[in-house]
């Protein structure tokens, strides 16, 4: 299946700018639609939530409330018969105990790696700030525990604050002033490709998918493309023009940074006003349309040129789904 995008793409020639309406194949690209932790996602989430909920009961179990659900996965909850009545109870496996243990243990010798995970996602916003609603809304991608936010003091450091925030909201702010680097400038500096300046020429990491063929005219603009400077998703970029190569390139840049914070590098149900960037940049990004949702990945993690290493909660929730699946046998 071949989905066809239609691109206003500038190409910058001398002083003059140029717009050209081309269309672009975008070609569906299996190796990534076939990634589990991207198709089953939307089973996956709400599973762990239920299996949250269980885990975090004193008796450990739970009444037929969501028996449907939980009869998809009867390899992660024992069915039985409740203790007072006859109606059906439910409780985790032995197996879903046995990984609900290694999760918890993630969360506490990685606790450090998450907070700098949040810390940085709050650093991206202009005034270092975000909403509370906003950031539980991320929580999953972030691979923060679902209480995390209830209880501020005990797991957030001294550099995070409370704040009021605009329509009586309450928003967490953090305070740094080290310089942060963005994954795309540490991997440079590795490369020898970044001298650590604020605004310096820095390539993003390409990765055509197989048989991905780009006009040459669309070619030519990536190629000036990687050529424009680039400004960090930490630094300050007020007074940049909106409509300029400089601007577009922060955006794409905010959005690989942002997909690196997340622990499996993707995010379902991204906002359409976004979808536009993510389809200027098929080098960089595939848009999965799997399960009728609009599903981000970022491609580096993916490949075998440039692999990011797994993150260990991403490891955990692969072996949830691999449990998922061995209901099918049950």
């Amino acid at each position: 299946m071949v989905h066809v995008f239609r691109l206003s793409v500038k190409v910058m020639l001398g002083k003059d700018t140029n717009y050209v309406n081309v269309y672009m194949k975008w070609k569906k690209d299996t190796n990534f639609d076939t990634i589990e932790s991207v198709n089953k996602s939307i089973e996956l989430k709400p599973l762990i939530s239920l299996k949250n909920l269980i885990a975090n009961l004193p008796n450990g179990y739970v009444p037929c409330k969501f028996a449907r659900f939980l009869r998809l996965y009867l390899s992660v909850f024992e069915e039985f018969i409740g203790p007072n009545d006859n109606l059906p109870w439910f409780k985790l496996s032995q197996k879903a105990v046995e990984l609900d243990q290694e999760e918890t243990a993630v969360y506490r010798d990685f606790r450090d790696d998450l907070q700098g995970r949040l810390k940085k996602f709050i650093l991206m916003s202009g005034d270092k700030r975000l909403p509370l609603k906003i950031i539980r809304g991320m929580q999953w991608h972030l691979g923060l525990p679902d209480e995390y936010l209830d209880d501020p003091e005990k797991n957030l450091d001294g550099c995070f604050r409370i704040v009021d925030m605009e329509d009586g909201l309450k928003g967490l702010a953090v305070e740094c002033e080290e310089k942060v680097l963005s994954f795309v400038q540490r991997n440079a500096m590795r490369r020898g490709g970044y001298n650590g300046g604020s605004m310096e020429v820095v390539e993003f990491p390409l990765f055509p998918s197989k048989g991905m063929s780009l006009k040459r005219k669309i070619g030519d603009w990536f190629d000036k493309f990687q050529e424009v400077l680039y400004v960090s998703p930490y630094d300050e970029y007020w007074g940049l023009d909106s409509d300029s190569d400089v601007a577009e390139k922060r955006i794409v840049g905010v959005l690989h940074e942002m997909h690196c914070l997340f622990v499996e590098h993707k995010h379902m149900g991204l906002p359409q006003k976004f979808h536009k960037v993510f389809e200027r940049h098929p080098y960089i990004f595939y848009l999965s349309l799997m399960n009728r949702t609009c599903t981000t990945v970022l491609k580096e993690p993916y490949s075998d040129r440039l692999p990011i290493e797994a993150h260990p909660l991403s490891k955990i929730r692969k072996r949830y789904i691999g449990l998922m699946k061995e209901s099918a046998f049950i």
